[in-house]
């Protein structure tokens, strides 16, 4: 948290250069007081050591947290009904509708407690936020895997946490076993999972559970998201799930229709079309049938779902510029326009791979088989029409370093999608062109390099460095991941190909994520796709904390 960690330098401050102090510094640039006597000018050394001390946070720190935690979790708790009314009145599946009651009083009764005990009427401060939403993923995770583990269908509480892991973070790989047979009420579980975590968990507590505009605006930002489509952040969250569940209605009426033309039963239809549409405008790979996609064997199905994906990636402002008739956004903006361009450039080097080894001769089926795992790469989706498998025995390494190229680089900033982000991408080209420019121009021009983005701006220096920090960060996750499975014996581009789908919550495997993989590559993926989706800032926010709570002074 920012008080937590003060910064102390060294620094030499010089009087008619014969004379230096050490003081502290709490604003190091221009000139300062120093011991309230006289003034000096600060000047730092590049060889000079810094030191850092550490506070200890306070008992006010953590009851906040523990707070909102509470409140976050409560909400989680809430939710949980729904599956229980659905199973009990719609499915008329009892069993698996205790196995909601039981998991959402304990649910309920963990937010409650935590509120009590931890009342306080302080608002968040940016550094409590990241460390409150950090936790509440891992809170969200273990307490939705309760009713999962209590399905019979998974192996262990381990697998159960790897799911909703999986889920919220609109990952897709799953852990589940006999998916055919899952009922339907744990079914909706698994999907509402990515509806959640998609908008993004913090956004239930902003709408409906938590109040303050500080506290509120900071949780918005420790999901990674500093995007407000109005004034107000509680109102930009209430209007991201407008837009959510439109979409929904819209999305389950149309895959139900087509689920209907393909010989489903109307209600079986409909509630694969609410399913399918969650996890795919929320870009996550879970299917209430173990082949995926495949299942439906319909070209008309998977071309509603490319759509589905496709809007799915855009960045919610996007979608309330088009809401406002603001249709030369879509056009004008950065990520749309690197998007396409990034589509375009995998697109050669997959199909090429493809054409290499003659896998698929009729251009359909290339379509089917190949350009649609790579839209559902790089919208981070995670759709198959192919059997992980196919991957690695017909693909070829041309091919797979293309869709692992797509699944890396992601959909859109303040999107359901993952991967570093094509606002990121955008970025670091125009500072790219900006650097070649000022190379090339006099030293005495100024080269300044603007961008489209709901509005025009101009790239900073600053703001350059905090793309490039974020991207070296998922860079370091794709490579974690990597060297864990390349450590457990797995080949090198598969490792790396599962690595990446986990830590760009993609949910496209080519067979590594198995039941029977070892529990340390679980926990890998867990934390990769947990450090992913929150864009690590949280994250490293949420150690800083526990260090400073151990070593604190």
């Amino acid at each position: 948290m920012p008080e937590c960690f003060i910064l102390w330098f060294f620094v030499k401050c010089y009087e008619e250069n014969n004379y230096f102090l050490y003081c502290y510094a709490g604003n190091i640039l221009g000139s300062g007081v120093c011991n309230g006597n006289y003034r000096y000018r600060f000047t730092i050394c590049v060889s000079l050591s810094v030191y850092t001390m550490i506070l200890r946070p306070q008992v006010n720190d953590i009851k906040n947290i523990g707070f909102y935690l509470g409140r976050i979790i409560l909400g989680i708790g809430l939710v949980m009904f729904l599956p229980f009314i659905t199973g009990l009145v719609l499915f008329r599946e009892l069993n698996p509708a205790l196995d909601f009651l039981i998991s959402a009083n304990i649910a309920i009764f963990t937010g409650l407690a935590l509120s009590w005990l931890c009342k306080t009427d302080q608002e968040l401060n940016t550094g409590q936020a990241m460390v409150v939403i950090a936790l509440s993923w891992l809170a969200a995770m273990a307490l939705s895997a309760i009713p999962l583990l209590l399905s019979g269908h998974y192996k262990s509480f381990l697998d159960a946490c790897f799911e909703t892991m999986s889920g919220f973070t609109t990952t897709g790989l799953t852990l589940v076993q006999d998916l055919d047979h899952l009922s339907r009420s744990h079914n909706l579980w698994r999907h509402l999972g990515p509806f959640l975590g998609g908008q993004g968990i913090a956004i239930i507590a902003i709408s409906f559970l938590v109040k303050g505009a500080s506290g509120t605006f900071n949780l918005y930002l420790g999901e990674g998201r500093d995007e407000k489509l109005v004034p107000n952040v509680i109102n930009t969250a209430r209007f991201i799930w407008v837009i959510s569940l439109v979409y929904l209605i819209l999305g389950t009426i149309a895959l139900g229709l087509v689920g209907i033309s393909i010989g489903l039963a109307p209600q079986s239809a409909f509630f694969h079309g609410a399913c399918i549409f969650m996890a795919g405008f929320d870009t996550a790979g879970f299917s209430p049938q173990s082949p995926n996609i495949l299942y439906y064997h319909s070209l008309i199905y998977e071309i509603v779902i490319i759509f589905f994906m496709v809007i799915g990636s855009f960045n919610f402002n996007l979608h309330y510029q088009i809401w406002k008739g603001n249709f030369k956004e879509i056009w004008k903006n950065i990520e749309t326009r690197t998007l396409l361009f990034v589509i375009m450039m995998v697109t050669l080097i997959t199909m090429a791979g493809l054409r290499r080894w003659g896998v698929y001769s009729d251009g359909l089926i290339l379509f089917r088989k190949g350009f649609f795992q790579l839209i559902s790469g790089q919208t981070t989706t995670g759709y198959m029409t192919i059997y992980a498998q196919q991957f690695i025995k017909e693909w070829g390494s041309l091919a797979l370093t293309g869709i692992i190229l797509a699944m890396a680089l992601g959909g859109c900033a303040c999107s359901t999608a993952g991967g570093i982000k094509m606002l990121r991408v955008g970025i670091i080209y125009k500072a790219f062109r900006q650097d070649i420019k000022r190379m090339m121009l006099s030293p005495h021009a100024v080269v300044a390099q603007k961008f489209q983005h709901i509005k025009t701006m101009f790239i900073e220096d600053k703001q350059v460095r905090a793309v490039l920090i974020v991207t070296l960060g998922y860079l370091f996750l794709y490579g974690l991941g990597t060297l864990v499975g390349v450590g457990l014996g797995y080949p090198f581009l598969e490792a790396l190909f599962e690595s990446t789908s986990a830590a760009a919550n993609v949910g496209l495997s080519c067979g590594i994520t198995d039941t029977s993989m070892p529990a340390i590559l679980k926990v890998t993926y867990i934390i990769e796709m947990w450090a992913g989706r929150l864009e690590l800032m949280s994250v490293f926010a949420l150690f800083g904390f526990f260090v400073a709570f151990v070593k604190g002074k």
